[in-house]
């Protein structure tokens, strides 16, 4: 009964632990979000739209990426949208983009459309449980369900937010609009149109996928 005891209050801690962790680097994810926005973002209308994230009317900073796929964790939207900054910047800093590809955009439109470009998914995921089998016995496990109070579609909703803050260049719109790029339901002309017409477009949606795939996990 003692070494019971024990081990119940031990595993107790452990998930204090594990929770305490868990908040620590959504703080840290949220900082360095806040730190990026500040330093490359100031356009008319900007501190108004990171007033909203930071509200209590938006939980921009706690909600997953997704439900079952990458990010489906708490914290996992900040995560992916930091994730994406890293990757575009380094894409566009490479020799054969700058040099050859002739690429070439502010650092305030990079901060943009990759720290917003799932600006879409604020308040669409919502807690709950699903059963799962494991070693033959059901069980409950929590998860996420998807309720989009404001099916606007994905990229252009994006947009469509953030519009309502400040205004976007026809590039920044179309790059937003389209990272989803061939793996979303858009018509393929279209994806590949806005590819070719708007550059940052194909970057961005480069950027996504690297950080979907390489960078990012599923739980």
């Amino acid at each position: 009964m003692k070494n019971q005891l024990s081990y119940v209050f031990f595993f107790s801690r452990l998930m204090q632990n594990v929770i305490l962790m868990k908040k620590d680097v959504i703080n840290m994810h949220k900082e360095r979000f806040i730190e990026l926005y500040k330093t490359h973002i100031h356009r008319e209308g900007s501190d108004k739209l990171l007033d909203f994230l930071l509200s209590k009317s938006s939980d921009f900073f706690d909600a997953p990426a997704s439900t079952r796929f990458h990010g489906n964790y708490d914290g996992g939207l900040v995560e992916h949208s930091l994730n994406v900054y890293d990757c575009l910047v380094d894409y566009l800093s490479r020799e054969r983009v700058k040099d050859t590809y002739k690429l070439n955009y502010t650092d305030e439109s990079i901060a943009i459309v990759a720290l917003l470009h799932d600006i879409c998914k604020v308040n669409c995921y919502k807690k709950g449980t699903r059963n799962v089998k494991e070693d033959g016995v059901w069980k409950q496990v929590p998860t996420y369900e998807y309720n989009d109070t404001l099916p606007y579609g994905h990229g252009e909703k994006s947009v469509y937010m953030i519009s309502g803050y400040m205004r976007l260049t026809r590039e920044e719109a179309f790059a937003i609009r389209y990272h989803m790029g061939f793996a979303g339901s858009e018509e393929a002309r279209n994806v590949g149109a806005a590819f070719e017409m708007f550059p940052l477009a194909f970057a961005l949606s480069t950027a996504d996928m690297e950080a979907t795939y390489f960078l990012e996990e599923k739980r």
